[in-house]
């Protein structure tokens, strides 16, 4: 069974793939993940054209996934997500395999949390500017992509203020500006602006907007206030536009500094710049918050998210004193 569907310009199936994307609004990391697994399936298939393709194919490439590959559920769950996008707006087809086709079942893990001093360890070790950026996800809970993608006039100083635009499930949210981070955010907010007014001067396409703003407003573009708070050192191509201009901070430049900085600290554990998030959670939580409060600090949409740093703080037998505590020396 097809279902219409808005008609396609691109000619490969990888370039339609991006232009439904986009018309969907999905954001560019959905869209270079889609794309990796849609172009990972069809080699799996020899090059097999797209349209001679269905659930068995499916199946068969998800099979090697987890039994060959032996990758996470997540992963799984993420590519299965990728062909039914493909197949279902892409395609146009809505076949009943794909309503039936088995979803691998998520394994539930406590987060890993650092206690405050293993932050304290952690910041000593970063610099400049990443110290900041670490700083900042600790102290209101960020995620790393809001705090890479926050502009200039979302750090709101007189209100002690940070606004998080478009988060996860494209959702808005207030976090607090925390207070010892001011003068820090204003030296990186003066740094950012002797990098705007070289833009500025060789009239240069200033940053990237959010969906057609830069069609509505052209100018905003090159505006201070639509500037990153954290741009990357150098100029980038847009990926989507092909434009050279200022992009904000590499995710993956800060995730290298924070795995460096976790060595140098001497802290053996798995932990992520997402780790601050949890630890942000996690600290809230044991200082009597509450667990609403903190839902909506986290931008969850569902409770049972937030949830989940409770039993963090049970860690150890959910509270409870071992017996072998209460013993006399011997």
């Amino acid at each position: 069974m097809h279902r219409p569907v808005a008609p396609l310009r691109s000619v490969k199936v990888l370039d339609q793939l991006r232009e439904r994307i986009r018309y969907l609004h999905y954001s560019i990391r959905t869209e270079e993940a889609y794309v990796y697994w849609v172009r990972a399936f069809i080699r799996f298939h020899s090059l097999q054209h797209s349209t001679t393709m269905g659930g068995a194919e499916v199946e068969a490439f998800l099979s090697w996934l987890a039994g060959t590959r032996n990758v996470a559920a997540s992963t799984h769950k993420q590519a299965l997500s990728a062909l039914l996008f493909f197949f279902g707006k892409v395609l146009g087809v809505d076949w009943p395999w794909m309503k039936e086709i088995g979803r691998p079942r998520t394994k539930t893990h406590l987060p890993v949390v650092l206690s405050p001093d293993e932050v304290a360890r952690i910041l000593c070790v970063l610099k400049g500017e990443y110290r900041l950026f670490a700083q900042l996800l600790y102290g209101t809970g960020m995620r790393i992509n809001e705090g890479l993608q926050l502009r200039v006039k979302d750090v709101v100083f007189g209100l002690s203020t940070i606004i998080v635009r478009e988060g996860k499930g494209g959702k808005d949210r207030a976090v607090m500006l925390p207070q010892r981070l001011v003068p820090g955010l204003r030296y990186q907010l003066l740094r950012s602006r002797v990098l705007w007014s070289a833009d500025q001067e060789a009239g240069r396409g200033g940053v990237a907007m959010p969906d057609a703003l830069d069609r509505k407003y052209p100018r905003a573009g090159t505006s201070w206030n639509w500037f990153w708070v954290f741009p990357q050192d150098t100029h980038s191509v847009d990926p989507r536009s092909g434009v050279l201009r200022w992009h904000h901070l590499y995710d993956q430049s800060f995730q290298r500094a924070f795995k460096r900085a976790l060595l140098l600290a001497g802290i053996a554990k798995p932990a992520t710049p997402h780790s601050l998030r949890h630890s942000f959670a996690k600290t809230l939580l044991q200082g009597g918050y509450d667990i609403r409060t903190v839902q909506d600090l986290l931008g969850h949409a569902d409770v049972a998210t937030t949830m989940i740093y409770t039993h963090v703080l049970k860690v150890g037998g959910r509270g409870v004193r071992s017996p072998m505590d209460s013993l006399p020396e011997v």
